[in-house]
C-alpha cells in the first residue's frame, strides 16, 4: 500500500491507496446503482468477466463519449462473456440523469464518498457542480467526488486481467472489447 494526498473540498487529507496491477485479487465491491438498489460485484466475479470504468462526472463530455462508447460495444461485451459497470462520485439521480439522456443499458454506480475508487486505488479530488439542460430543464448536478479516469477488467477468478490509467475516452470500450475478445479465445 502507498499513502497519497488526495485533495478533499478545500483541505488536503492522507489517504492510503492500494496499487492494483494485472494478476492482483480485484477487491469486492457494493455501492448503490442507479436503480438504487446494491449492486455487488459477489453477484458477478465468477459467472462473467466485470468491466469496472472510473469516470470523472456524468453529463460532461469525455465522460459521455466514454460511456457511449461502452453502449455501442455492450452487445459484443455481452456475447463475449462482460457484464460493464460505470463507477463516479455522482449520486443515484445524477446517474439517473445520465442514462436517460445517453440511453446507457449498464448500470452506474453512486461513489459520492469515494470508497470504491479507494479500494482500486484510483486517484480522486473534491466533487464539484455543474448545471446542464436536460429535456429542455436547467439541472444541477453535484458529485461528492471526481475520480480518475480509469478502467479494470476483472477476470472469472477475480483476478485483475487489465488496468488501464491512460483512458482515451473515445476509445475505451472498443480497447476493452479486444481485452476481452483476446481472454476468451486464450481460455478456449
Amino acid at each position: 500500500m502507498i499513502a497519497a494526498a488526495i485533495f478533499c473540498g478545500s483541505t488536503f487529507a492522507e489517504n492510503p491507496l492500494v496499487s492494483l496491477e494485472q494478476g492482483d485479487l480485484a477487491p469486492k465491491l457494493s455501492a448503490v446503482d442507479d436503480t438504487g438498489r446494491i449492486w455487488k460485484s459477489s453477484d458477478h466475479v465468477g459467472k462473467n468477466i466485470v468491466v469496472v470504468f472510473f469516470y470523472p462526472a456524468d453529463l460532461t463530455t469525455g465522460c459521455t463519449t466514454q460511456a457511449c462508447g461502452f453502449q455501442r460495444h455492450l452487445a459484443e461485451l455481452k456475447t463475449a462473456g462482460a457484464d460493464v459497470v460505470g463507477v463516479s462520485g455522482d449520486s443515484v439521480t445524477n446517474h439517473q440523469l445520465f442514462k436517460k439522456t445517453c440511453s446507457l443499458s449498464f448500470p452506474l454506480l453512486a461513489d459520492e464518498d469515494g470508497k470504491v475508487a479507494g479500494a482500486f486505488g484510483v486517484p480522486i479530488r473534491g466533487g464539484g457542480n455543474i448545471t446542464r439542460v436536460v429535456q429542455g430543464q436547467q439541472k444541477r448536478l453535484t458529485r461528492g467526488v471526481t475520480a480518475q479516469r480509469w478502467t479494470f477488467v476483472i477476470g472469472l477468478d477475480g483476478t485483475i486481467i487489465h488496468k488501464d490509467t491512460a483512458v482515451d475516452a473515445a476509445k475505451d470500450g472498443q480497447s476493452v472489447l479486444k481485452v476481452v475478445r483476446q481472454l476468451t479465445v486464450s481460455t478456449q
